[in-house]
């Protein structure tokens, strides 16, 4: 379990995010066109993750413009977004900034992202979305690099996760 807070007050998560070094976890996410994809489906690809709980937050909504701004000059690198949100609400906030940098990932159907990658929210206002962070697979499926963000409404240090690619 990770303890994080939330402006000060605790919360803590199910498990700990994939040990660098490791082989990522799967995983079973749904596309804004509500098709099912998976890791599997990235093979050969350097993927960052931004995990975070909801788009319509604004350090949320920020991560995802700033991997956006950053990802234009990645090669052979795709930055996921994942959250709880539903594909729609996500489409939308990508359309209305857009943002076509980015990858959104919605885990609404709760196919075991959150357990499996360390980050479901247990307990309190959030209780069920996912904290945030970020990991870094290469693009033979092992993790480069995990950030478990301490304080939700802080940001991701962008720079390590991008250094670790």
């Amino acid at each position: 379990m990770a303890d994080i807070t939330l402006f000060g007050d605790p919360v803590k998560t199910w498990g700990e995010l994939p040990e660098v070094g490791t082989q990522a976890p799967g995983f079973s996410l749904i596309t804004n066109n509500l098709e099912v994809t998976t890791l599997d489906d990235f093979k050969g690809t350097k993927l960052i993750i931004n995990i975070f709980p909801s788009i319509d937050t604004q350090t949320c909504a920020l991560s995802v413009r700033r991997f956006n701004e950053k990802a234009s000059g990645l090669e052979n690198t795709k930055i996921l977004c994942v959250s709880r949100d539903l594909p729609f609400a996500q489409d939308r906030f990508c359309a209305a900034e857009g943002l076509e940098n980015v990858i959104t990932l919605s885990d609404y159907r709760n196919d075991n992202f959150g357990e499996n990658y360390g980050v479901m929210i247990d307990g309190g206002k959030l209780s069920g979305l996912h904290s945030r962070a970020i990991v870094v697979i290469d693009e033979n499926g092992v993790v480069k690099y995990t950030e478990q963000v301490p304080e939700l409404k802080d940001e991701p240090n962008y720079d390590a996760a991008l250094n670790a690619l």
